[in-house]
């Protein structure tokens, strides 16, 4: 069967891309593997979908080895555009902390909004297909399906990275991009929890379901939010958005008074030595953190001084202390991968992609958007814009 434009994937960016396609009039089909489109965005936000960001700044919120590369299509599609979108559909959505928006009811809204809009202008979509074969001749490709044979002078690669293969993740987009000599960036899981080996782990296992407000830093990176204690290590926010900044056997510093200044809080400590001499430290302690993490700090950093009252606890003792709650050295063996990863760093090289169309520049008619690329946003709602933005940018030319 012949169609306008073929899309492979019907996440986010596939489905966005089909019905900007339509609305030029095109014939459109969606092609995807999972028994039902859109898994991702059911799942995403805790079953809310964290949809967009209020402050999304390419330059700030994207990693790529090309920086500007996702510029053009941000600035072209915005979040305001994406809302305005919603607000058309009647969906109710709230705004959370740091600018992200979210539904009100669920994350269904959003895919049935994506769904109505694909049906508006005669996109069909198919489901539990899985492509075999992708060939390009005179003009067109042809793909070769469990579904039959359809080809189309555009086809669109919306397949999604490595992140969750639960939900049907896998390297096909990466298979299609190398057929056509692309080249495809190194990639990892991002925007995931740690992992540990060592002692931490089982402090982890003993706090695991404790989130508390702290800054977690990488060699290039700090990040302040919630971090979380689980049975396997570190996530929260704080810790997800630090993953993307991090390497393999790199230690990681974490802050659990991110809100007071390193020598205001040892100069404190030292003070309550004299205005609450017969104070234990963890009762202290117990005023700014909660007590369960007190008493995991006070075996690894005050075990000799848990039962000695502050006046007889010496300077040096308490300087230890400072440091170690305001930069607590921890070393991950690893993360959870792509398992629980939100996104996939790395991908198709977007050096041979136009930033404005998202075409390939080594193939007429072969287009890449959403998360193959490498292309990969901060938490917040961030990668869903660029599904959004990257997936209009291709539908409107594809």
């Amino acid at each position: 069967m012949h169609y306008d434009t073929l899309i492979i994937g019907g996440g986010a960016s596939g489905l966005m891309c089909a019905a900007t396609a339509g609305q030029r009039g095109r014939r459109v089909l969606v092609l995807d593997s999972s028994n039902k489109v859109g898994k991702k965005i059911l799942m995403s936000g805790g079953g809310r979908c964290n949809f967009t960001n209020l402050h999304v700044d390419a330059r700030k919120h994207f990693l790529s080895e090309n920086p500007h590369f996702c510029i053009s299509a941000l600035k072209r599609y915005t979040a305001w555009d994406f809302i305005a979108l919603v607000e058309k559909h009647g969906i109710v959505y709230e705004e959370r902390k740091h600018g992200q928006l979210f539904c009100v009811h669920s994350a269904k809204d959003i895919l049935a909004m994506l769904l109505a809009e694909c049906t508006a202008v005669g996109v069909e979509i198919r489901t539990q297909c899985s492509v075999d074969k992708i060939k390009w001749s005179d003009g067109a490709f042809t793909l070769s399906t469990n579904l039959g044979s359809f080809t189309a002078a555009s086809l669109v690669v919306a397949t999604g990275a490595l992140s969750i293969p639960s939900m049907g993740a896998t390297g096909f987009g990466y298979d299609v991009a190398r057929q056509f000599g692309h080249a495809v960036l190194p990639t990892r899981a991002g925007l995931v929890p740690f992992t540990f080996s060592d002692g931490f782990k089982t402090l982890s296992e003993q706090l695991s379901g404790l989130a508390v407000d702290a800054a977690l830093s990488s060699s290039i990176a700090s990040f302040k939010e919630a971090v979380l204690f689980t049975h396997r290590g570190l996530s929260g926010p704080a810790a997800l958005q630090t993953s993307n900044y991090w390497d393999l056997g790199e230690p990681l510093a974490l802050d659990l008074l991110p809100d007071v200044p390193d020598a205001a809080f040892e100069a404190w400590l030292l003070a309550q030595k004299l205005s609450s001499p017969k104070l234990l430290l963890r009762t202290l302690m117990a005023e700014k953190l909660p007590k369960s993490l007190v008493l995991e700090l006070q075996a690894l950093f005050w075990q000799e001084h848990a039962e000695t009252p502050l006046a007889q606890i010496p300077d040096a003792a308490l300087q230890f202390v400072a440091r170690n709650l305001k930069a607590w050295a921890l070393k991950p063996s690893g993360t959870e991968g792509y398992r629980t990863a939100e996104v996939t760093l790395g991908g198709v090289d977007t050096a041979q992609v136009s930033s404005k169309t998202m075409e390939s520049t080594l193939q007429k008619g072969l287009y890449f958007v959403g998360e193959v690329l490498d292309v990969s946003g901060h938490l917040g709602g961030f990668n869903f814009q660029w599904a959004w933005a990257s997936g209009v940018a291709a539908g409107q030319v594809a």
